[in-house]
């Protein structure tokens, strides 16, 4: 006899997966729109369609509008060559956040997990440092930040890789050797502060986060990168399920515990370094995505992580929005606005922590 309250209960999270993913993508048209202040929203939408489609919707992108060749050509420049790739850059960073947030949320058992945890970002952060204070590669900052943020980055994830392949290595080890590592770093960076005090406004700006380094061949490197990471990361669902159960009813049912902690580390360090290379330190949105998918969609990791990937994505550029809206004539860090959201829900979810502790021994 089938089971009607739990097929109801299918049936409506089909439906509002649908809806979500119908409103994403009127979304991104809109986002687009938002950030043209001097572009009426219309001719906007004509330009939109009209490179999408290959010029099969809207021929000739400004008809209608009496603007000439030339004008019409800067305009399309600026929303295609500007303003898309910021919305896509936003898209790209929020889902690789969400899905490292969800991804470690799941193996540590924490709901208080995200995806700086393990002192990623302190890493990102002091590459991009040492790129500021000693000048290397000024010139071509647009290459080397994003390097020397990554190789930062991912050399910290790598530190942690080698503490997680120690034989009586736990959730608590890691976990400790993240916040000493994290530690370490911003002391090493406080001291390399010291001698470039303006180099400490950039790093300042840098850490808060900004999208502002969004071109074409950046969202490319970065959706290259967060794809194939990304779906190797979303195929250990079903292992992060039985992780739940405790290491040891996991490895009854075939889980390599150890084995799978490791790739887990490894390939949610490679998201996390894509997202802060390209965008520097955006906070709260590995935390936060994962719990709202919980909440709509239930507890089972083969729906959390592209669920959270794509909450992550949809919460960024919500965030971008509302800085265009209410600051239009400012460029402000977009860890701002994601602060708003995720600072409530991180106290709110501390003070459920405090009353039960979810993280357990692996």
């Amino acid at each position: 006899m089938t089971n009607r309250p739990a097929a109801r209960r299918t049936r409506r999270r089909r439906l509002l997966a649908i809806g979500l993913g119908v409103g994403g993508l009127l979304l991104v048209f809109v986002s687009t729109l938002i950030g043209l202040p001097d572009i009426a929203p219309r001719l906007g939408f004509q330009i939109l369609l009209h490179q999408l489609s290959g010029g099969r919707i809207y021929p000739a992108a400004c008809v209608g509008t009496g603007l000439t060749v030339s004008q019409c050509s800067t305009y399309t420049f600026i929303v295609w060559d500007i303003y898309l790739p910021v919305v896509l850059l936003a898209l790209i960073v929020g889902a690789a956040l969400g899905l490292a947030g969800g991804a470690l949320q799941g193996l540590f058992r924490n709901p208080l997990a995200d995806p700086f945890l393990l002192g990623i970002s302190s890493g990102g952060t002091l590459g991009a440092a040492i790129l500021f204070v000693y000048h290397v590669g000024e010139a071509e900052a647009d290459l080397y930040l994003p390097l020397f943020a990554f190789v930062g980055a991912i050399s910290t994830g790598l530190t942690i890789l080698v503490v997680a392949r120690g034989r009586y290595s736990s959730v608590e080890t890691l976990l400790l050797t993240g916040v000493a590592l994290a530690n370490l770093i911003s002391a090493v960076l406080a001291l390399v502060l010291l001698y470039n005090a303006v180099a400490g406004e950039q790093v300042t700006f840098w850490l808060l986060g900004s999208l502002e380094s969004a071109t074409w061949q950046v969202d490319g490197l970065a959706f290259g990168g967060v794809l194939v990471f990304g779906t190797l990361l979303c195929l250990h669902g079903r292992e992060l399920n039985l992780l739940q159960l405790g290491a040891d009813v996991a490895q009854s049912a075939g889980v390599d515990a150890p084995a799978v902690r490791l790739r887990v580390i490894l390939l949610a360090s490679l998201v996390t370094a894509i997202a802060v290379a390209f965008t520097g330190v955006i906070g709260f949105v590995g935390l936060v995505s994962p719990h709202i998918v919980r909440r709509l969609f239930g507890s089972d990791y083969r729906v959390v992580l592209p669920g959270a990937a794509a909450f992550g994505a949809l919460f960024l550029l919500v965030s971008s929005d509302a800085s265009f809206l209410l600051f239009p004539t400012s460029l402000l860090p977009i860890g701002i606005f994601t602060g708003f959201v995720g600072v409530p829900v991180f106290l709110f979810l501390l003070y459920r922590q405090r009353r039960a502790s979810t993280m357990v021994t692996m």
